[in-house]
């Protein structure tokens, strides 16, 4: 099957391991950071790390979007839904994230809120179009690659002039992050990891491109290689890093030339500008306020704002108790080393972002089995 089985290809992945051990350099630690979930996930279905030597490591980054949203914004959607009783219209990943005082959308929804699991920005229009005396709320999450679409449904209800269709912005923007990580002295006091070279994220960077890397790449002297999502991509872009950090130098290469250019989608990138602007500060689960990392829509298009169309708390909430979530988040923990995962938090009870998110580190170190606890197994055999 064309760009699938030759990126899985086992004779390729053996090749790609010989050339790494022979590539690194045994008196040295690579530590290179994944940013993007969908890497996280491919080295650990695939056994990536098992290819490795033991002088690599993988770190895993803030790249799931579900994950780095706080809880006080779940806590936002939610007053949405209870108070203000909005159709609140959320993608499924949302659904399950715990949020303060042991709440959720799904419960809320199972106690009589109107919440919607939708599957694109045009089913919330639609929702909108066929409830008119009903106000919809679209729950609007991602990084920049799901930002198109929400900038999208919000200039075709301006054109139906739907004015009961409002966007609940939480669109966050992947380059921030990094830089954050890197130089923000709140990181470094809750604690992280040397990082030496980032995995820069697949479809992430299809829009963006590769240009907006570079500045940090230079600035912080750390190189980065765009890489696919497959396994052989994974191998490919971490035997390019380590060639770099052997070779001293700090550059930003593509690996995922078949979907990535140094521009990115100019035509989304303009649909996104027209509607949609910087916030100066935007709070993110582990980083804290991290500045000029997120979105909101422009004064033109106010008027599909739900943070200006309803009063909101703008509540300010922790973190649920002893779950490591936030270290995870920026590489300062793995999963195992919190002493909720796979005891008190499992996929059926889970107690942080990172293990109901699809792309989240905890769901990606439980799915494959590779970590869990055998007490957390005992009687879950059918």
């Amino acid at each position: 099957m064309k760009y699938v089985d030759e990126f899985r290809d086992k004779t390729v992945a053996r090749t790609l391991s010989e050339a790494i051990k022979n590539a690194v350099e045994s008196d040295r630690q690579y530590n290179v950071m994944e940013f993007c979930g969908g890497h996280t996930h491919a080295i650990f279905r695939y056994g990536v790390q098992d290819l490795m030597p033991d002088n690599v490591n993988f770190i895993h980054g803030p790249g799931c979007p579900v994950c780095v949203l706080p809880i006080g914004r779940i806590d936002d959607a939610l007053e949405l839904a209870l108070k203000h009783e909005v159709i609140l219209c959320s993608y499924g990943d949302m659904m399950r994230v715990p949020a303060s005082k042991k709440q959720s959308l799904i419960k809320a929804k199972a106690q009589g809120a109107d919440i919607r699991m939708i599957y694109s920005t045009q089913d919330a229009l639609t929702i909108a179009q066929e409830n008119p005396d009903r106000q919809v709320v679209f729950f609007a999450i991602g990084f920049e690659t799901t930002t198109p679409p929400t900038a999208v449904a919000i200039k075709q209800a301006k054109a139906l002039g739907l004015e009961n269709f409002s966007v609940f912005c939480n669109h966050v923007l992947t380059p921030a992050a990094i830089q954050h990580i890197l130089q923000s002295p709140e990181v470094r006091e809750i604690g992280t990891v040397s990082i030496d070279g980032f995995l820069g994220p697949s479809h992430v960077s299809s829009i963006i491109g590769s240009q907006p890397y570079e500045y940090f790449a230079e600035e912080f002297q750390k190189p980065v290689v765009i890489a696919g999502f497959e396994p052989l991509d994974v191998m490919q872009a971490t035997l390019m890093l380590i060639r770099q950090m052997n070779a001293g130098t700090n550059l930003v290469e593509n690996q995922y030339t078949r979907l990535v250019t140094r521009e990115g989608n100019q035509k989304a990138k303009a649909l996104v500008a027209e509607v949609l602007e910087l916030r100066r500060i935007f709070e993110w689960r582990g980083l804290g306020d991290v500045p000029y990392s997120a979105l909101g829509i422009k004064k033109a298009f106010a008027e599909f704002d739900a943070e200006k169309r309803f009063e909101i708390s703008n509540h300010n909430t922790k973190d649920i108790k002893g779950c490591a979530c936030p270290a995870i988040l920026r590489g300062a923990k793995k999963p195992t080393d919190c002493k909720l995962f796979g005891t008190v938090c499992t996929p059926e009870n889970p107690q942080g972002s990172c293990m109901v998110s699809s792309e989240g580190a905890c769901a990606a170190y439980w799915s494959y089995g590779r970590f869990r606890n055998p007490k957390a197994m005992e009687g879950t055999a059918a």
